[in-house]
């Protein structure tokens, strides 16, 4: 079995290409239950957002399996295998495990360390599992994972710090107001700078938002889509009387708020702290706005300051963050060479279990007068020796498991302690494949070393 991951994301499809490979939420539970009908598909969880679309698998054969998973999503969105190929990226093993750790973590997200990506894949996961289209291999690595994840975001200030400037905006004013649930903002604009900020300042508790644009219908437009209000330009002025925050972000030429409209409002605001945000080039705001009371202005520069330093910050956490991941792919690795030692290891329990249980039965009818404390020692007694007497066999049989020929070599643990006869078969069965797998591989080498001479 192979774990492998295939998909494009923002680094490798721009999005006009992406846009056509998205699953739409109610489709996800329909498309991981019909790729895991294919054949060499034994276990997959896809994750669908709007910079990824992935899908992770445990496959039987690598090219088979790669081939079924690329056939499914050109098929699945009605695009042809050729148009997919340039834009679609495979990593196998390790590479996939780690990629599935930096996905999870933020390090491989357009906004380095956002938290966001965490939910949308353990909400995948859940999903899967719930499909049951997981299996033993995938429940562990999702769930070691989602707690990665968490562990990085609680131990190092990856998410702590703004790196976009719409982000910093909002940041800077939660630094200087607190709280924003009971804020108001105005957004001056209607483009992605604006659309961005929108959406952090809604992430942040912002109640009342009200976007303003030249072009009333690219108002309406974008607040609609964020369910808040769309006001015309004209009435600017009127609205700037009363809100705390407002960020600019529009394509004039020329400044749109000078401080000679801005003083008379800032009057019949008696006083009230009004926030500036600047984020256009060139500048919408007049920078003498400053001189105005209780006026406090910041533009690109200032920000853009934040965000550099900000972004050193979260790449120096990103460095911690994936040492944590590979330390965490060995782990992973290590518990995979154990499964096949975990049947051999449940039937050495069971059977000491039943000696004991038997043997303390026999001690009762022998000794009918053992009160209960009695029973109790010697059942606290005998489960020591037993625990003692396994603890070196435990040990030895998942150090076998990730030697050569394990598979042998538990075979042989099997017979030395007489253990469940179908557990025997288990092994020697799969004893029997690994020898013939290595014979097909040899003969595979063989064929191909003829051909080539």
């Amino acid at each position: 079995m192979h774990i492998i991951k295939v998909g494009i994301n923002y680094q490798t499809a721009p999005v006009n290409f992406r846009e056509k490979l998205v699953f739409a939420q109610q489709d996800l539970k329909e498309a991981m239950t019909q790729l895991n009908e294919k054949n060499s598909v034994l276990e997959n969880v896809i994750i669908s957002t709007c910079n990824r679309t992935e899908v992770y698998a445990v496959i039987d054969q690598w090219h088979t399996g790669r081939d079924d998973i690329i056939n499914f999503l050109a098929v699945w969105f009605n695009v042809d295998e050729q148009e997919i190929g340039p834009y679609i990226q495979v990593a196998q093993s390790d590479a996939a495990i780690d990629h599935l750790f930096r996905v999870t973590t933020g390090l491989n997200s357009m906004v380095l360390g956002e938290t966001q990506i965490l939910g949308q894949v353990r909400d995948a996961f859940l999903t899967a599992q719930k499909l049951q289209v997981t299996g033993t291999l995938f429940n562990e690595l999702f769930k070691q994972a989602i707690t990665l994840a968490k562990r990085a975001h609680r131990s190092t200030l990856i998410s702590e710090h703004a790196v976009s400037v719409s982000y910093a905006a909002v940041e800077l004013v939660k630094e200087m107001l607190g709280d924003l649930a009971n804020k108001q903002v105005v957004i001056i604009g209607a483009g992605e700078m604006a659309e961005l900020a929108i959406q952090n300042f809604h992430s942040s508790g912002v109640k009342e938002i009200i976007v303003v644009n030249r072009t009333f219908e690219r108002a309406k437009e974008l607040a609609s889509r964020f369910g808040v209000q769309a006001t015309k330009y004209d009435e600017l002025h009127g609205k700037l009387t009363h809100v705390d925050i407002v960020l600019s972000s529009t394509s004039a030429s020329t400044v749109i708020l000078s401080k000679d409209e801005l003083e008379p409002i800032q009057k019949q605001r008696a006083g009230k702290p009004l926030f500036l945000i600047d984020i256009a080039v060139p500048r919408d705001l007049d920078p003498i706005l400053i001189e105005l009371n209780n006026v406090f202005l910041y533009d690109v520069d200032d920000l853009q300051h934040i965000v550099d330093k900000n972004l050193a910050a979260r790449k120096k956490a990103a460095e911690v963050i994936q040492l944590m991941i590979d330390e965490e792919i060995i782990k992973y690795k290590q518990w995979v060479t154990t499964l096949e030692a975990v049947p051999v290891i449940s039937a050495l329990s069971e059977k000491a279990k039943m000696i004991q249980q038997t043997t303390l039965k026999s001690i009762e009818r022998k000794i009918p007068t053992l009160t209960d404390r009695e029973k109790r020692v010697l059942e606290k007694h005998t489960t020591s020796i037993v625990n003692q007497l396994l603890k070196q066999p435990i040990l030895e049989s998942k150090e076998l498991a990730a030697k050569k020929n394990s598979t042998e070599s538990l075979s042989l643990v099997v017979d030395i302690f007489g253990l469940d006869e179908h557990v025997k078969e288990d092994v020697r069965e799969q004893a029997k494949l690994n020898k013939s797998l290595k014979k097909l591989n040899l003969a595979k080498q063989t064929f191909f070393t003829l051909a080539n001479n």
